[in-house]
């Protein structure tokens, strides 16, 4: 996607309120790989990433920012946890999962927007089984041309959605499940992949509604469909070129010491040091290069400084950003700028039992106030801490809802309302049993 970064910021706006160093970073970094791919070949290969490191208190949109970035222009996107890599031994688990997973995240998205491209042909297909399987359930004495007739109609009728809820036999493929290489370990075997086409496919009898039918159906036509060797080819490019892994709880890896858990710290950082730097790692789909991956760190830094990870890895995330901890402002816009804010959530959940929830100005500037004055005085969470107050603030309310067979309440929250409900809170601030 063509995007200047002005308008990459103007779209990351809409879903994260502030952090606009980090935002305006990200989105340079994005725009430079569009750059990259406008150039020949020759310098393409001479230009990698710019890597980030954001640094910043839990709760201020880290993730956020990565996660919406890859979904603003459709690339493999990856969150892994640095700590994962240090629970067994020294070294934990294996660093190259990580770009194994975003091949496997890269196959997924190629497949579905080419199931996307040919979903009209599967689903014509998938209604005309189901037409034919209800026509002999309704079968008579009408002749071939009557009953042509007869499946046409049926096809009109299951695609207006009139027989969803209708219940039918059907036979679907038999997907083996997947072995596990070993218990909790995550990694798995598909005897299919392996075997290829060697393994007879299997089908089994099942019954279930023409919604859920004509949804399997359409799975299976469509991957008949679907050149694989195409959508391999293409996920392999897209994790390569366009492919971002954000690592987490970097700062949990931090350090230089030679004794107990800092031997295994700076083991991780130099595992992770080649796939940084760029290498090639053997996936179930062949060879992934990891030279032009975008990498985003991001860690709290609390204890820890960045100065603390080995040079040679401070060296392969030239950009540092710092998050700022939330203002009650930042509160107030979290809570009503989003689409989807956190006020219109709750709103929506208690209109299902016909409660007609609504927040006033000053409610929500006392929301705001409660919430920064909380994460000053006891531990930062940043915007998580607003669905600690939130659901403290909404308890009574939600647990008296009455149900959708009763008429619509009007429930209004003011500032009144929040302060009597948010004072033993504000007084002792113990908000731990609402916090996971």
């Amino acid at each position: 996607m063509d995007l200047s970064p002005k308008q990459i910021v103007h779209e990351l706006n809409k879903h994260i309120i502030g952090q606009d160093e980090a935002k305006k970073a990200v989105a340079i970094a994005l725009r430079n790989r569009y750059r990259r791919s406008m150039l020949s070949p020759e310098l393409q290969e001479e230009i990698t990433p710019k890597n980030i490191i954001m640094k910043g208190p839990t709760g201020v949109g880290k993730t956020e920012i990565a996660r919406r970035l890859a979904r603003l222009v459709k690339a493999p996107f990856l969150k892994v946890e640095a700590t994962k890599y240090t629970e067994v031994g020294y070294v934990g688990r294996d660093v190259e999962s990580m770009v194994r997973d975003l091949a496997e995240c890269a196959i997924r998205l190629v497949k579905e927007e080419k199931t996307q491209e040919v979903s009209y042909k599967a689903c014509a297909v998938a209604e005309r089984k189901i037409a034919k399987v209800l026509a002999e359930m309704k079968k008579d004495e009408r002749g071939e041309t009557a009953k042509e007739v007869f499946e046409q109609q049926l096809v009109e009728a299951i695609h207006a959605g009139n027989y969803d809820k209708t219940v039918i036999e059907i036979e679907v493929a038999d997907v083996p499940k997947p072995l596990e290489l070993s218990p909790g370990s995550g990694a798995a075997i598909d005897l299919g992949s392996v075997f290829g086409g060697l393994m007879p496919k299997k089908t089994k009898k099942r019954k279930i509604t023409v919604r859920e039918a004509k949804n399997l159906l359409i799975a299976e036509e469509a991957d008949k469909l679907i050149d694989n060797d195409a959508v391999t080819a293409e996920a392999i490019r897209r994790a390569e070129n366009d492919g971002i892994i954000f690592i987490d709880e970097i700062d949990k890896i931090a350090g230089k010491g030679n004794q107990g858990a800092d031997v295994s710290r700076e083991g991780v950082q130099r595992d992770i040091l080649p796939i940084v730097e760029g290498c090639t790692v053997m996936t179930k789909y062949g060879p992934v290069k990891t030279d032009y991956i975008l990498f985003i760190a991001a860690g709290a830094f609390h204890v820890s400084k960045v100065e603390d990870l080995i040079p040679e890895l401070q060296g392969r995330f030239p950009i540092q950003v710092e998050l700022k901890s939330l203002t009650k402002q930042d509160f107030i816009n979290i809570l009503t700028q989003p689409e989807t804010s956190i006020t219109t959530q709750y709103s929506a959940l208690l209109s299902v039992d016909n409660i007609d929830l609504k927040f006033t100005p000053d409610a929500i500037e006392k929301i705001a106030e409660i919430s920064e004055d909380i994460n000053m005085t006891s531990e930062d969470i940043g915007a998580r801490r607003l669905h600690t107050v939130m659901e403290y603030l909404l308890e009574d309310i939600s647990f008296n809802a009455g149900g959708n067979d009763y008429p619509v309440i009007p429930v209004e929250v003011n500032a009144k309302y929040v302060e009597e409900h948010l004072s033993n809170i504000v007084r002792d601030r113990d908000l731990k049993k609402y916090v996971l």
